[in-house]
Parts: structure tokens; sequence; C-alpha cells
């Protein structure tokens, strides 16, 4: 049944969760509380980068909240840098990685169309396809 009350959650109360990729922080702000919606707090460290992954079925929208970082996409070849104030749309299954190449924390907030965030990372590009049939990339559950 759906949250029938406000609910808070203070930024102090963050706490790492789930799986993380080194140099990479993932904090779960709201999650299982809504049937279809669900928030995160991504923090990159310098001159660090993610996983390729994907976020399965959920969509997911970021706010560049501090620093300059980069969404890869398409393969590798398209780079779309995010910089404060900035949104982004990644569709679900959209292949991608996360890049901060700078010499400070970038700082994203994170909505999934998910009760809970789902990321299953890949070895490679192009590996979604596959990874639908034959369900070989580990999948991280950031709760």
């Amino acid at each position: 049944m759906p949250l029938q009350n406000v609910h808070v959650t203070r930024g102090a109360d963050l706490q790492t969760s789930g799986a993380q990729t080194e140099g990479m922080i993932r904090q779960n702000a709201i999650a299982g509380l809504a049937d279809n919606l669900c928030a995160s707090v991504m923090i990159a460290k310098p001159h660090t980068a993610s996983d390729i992954h994907h976020h399965g079925e959920q969509d997911t929208i970021v706010y560049a909240a501090k620093g300059h970082g980069t969404v890869v996409s398409k393969g590798g070849e398209e780079r779309q840098n995010l910089e404060p104030g900035d949104f982004a749309l990644i569709p679900a299954f959209a292949e991608h990685q996360e890049v901060n190449d700078t010499d400070e924390p970038v700082v994203w907030i994170i909505t999934r169309s998910g009760r809970e965030p789902f990321v299953r990372n890949l070895e490679g590009w192009n590996l979604s396809k596959r990874d639908r049939k034959a369900n070989s990339p580990v999948e991280n559950r950031t709760s």
C-alpha cells in the first residue's frame, strides 16, 4: 500500500547503499516507500567512473547538484556533460557510464521509476540485448 503521509529523509541520515563501484558513492534517499518512484544521491570522487551499466525497466532522471560530470552512452561514443542545474533523462535499458574527469567531486540527485533503485553492471558496451536473454552480468539493487 502506498505511503499515506509525507516522508522526509534528512541529508544527515543518508548512508551508503548497495554494491558500490570504487570512487562512486550511492546513497538511497527514498526507497521502498512509493510504488513506482525512488530517489538517491550519487557522489563521484575526482577522476573516477562507474562501471558501464543500465537500470533495467527503470527510466532515470539525473539532476546535477554539484560539480561537472559526464554521462557516456551510445557504446561509449556520446558524452553529455552536466553542470550544476542541468537535468538528464536516461531511458530504461540505456547503457551508460557516469564519469568525473575533474579534480572536484560530482553530486547528482537521481530519481528512478521503480520502488527500489536497480543497477545492472555490464562487462562492456552493447550487452543489454544479450543481457536480457542470458542474464549474465551482475545485478545490483542499491538498497
